[in-house]
């Protein structure tokens, strides 16, 4: 595969031809990567990210939140919108406290909703998008 990106030593690609402060990551970069909320709180790991291939943009970054060593993890789907890169901490931020995460639209690793089903994308997008 032609790749027409630099990759740097955070693994985080920067390509030459971009706006100034434009970063493009891989997807396999940012699994794995924090996401904390405003009041510095943990609230769990970015899991999976989820793509419109037809639009050629990304929908959602999975979270994973709430288990312990990835066991009994339950799973958010988080408007990708609705999270801020932090890169002076290589992690995300998302503007939900921990226990309001609790209560939002989640999942179980074998149990995946559609994300292709309008209703209840209008429902996740409701809760994270202000």
């Amino acid at each position: 595969m032609n790749h027409s990106t630099i990759q740097s030593d955070t693994s985080h690609v920067v390509a030459d031809d971009l706006q100034a402060g434009a970063v493009l990551l891989s997807a396999s970069t940012i699994t794995g990567d924090d996401v904390y909320n405003m009041q510095d709180e943990e609230l769990g790991k970015i899991h999976d990210v989820m793509l419109d291939v037809a639009e050629g943009k990304i929908c959602y970054a999975v979270l994973a939140s709430g288990g312990f060593l990835g066991m009994g993890d339950r799973l958010f789907a988080v408007p990708w919108k609705a999270l801020k890169h932090d890169k002076a901490n290589n992690r995300f931020m998302l503007d939900v406290n921990a226990e309001r995460l609790k209560n939002a639209p989640g999942f179980d690793k074998g149990q995946w909703p559609n994300m292709a089903d309008a209703s209840w994308n209008s429902t996740v997008e409701s809760f994270y998008i202000k």
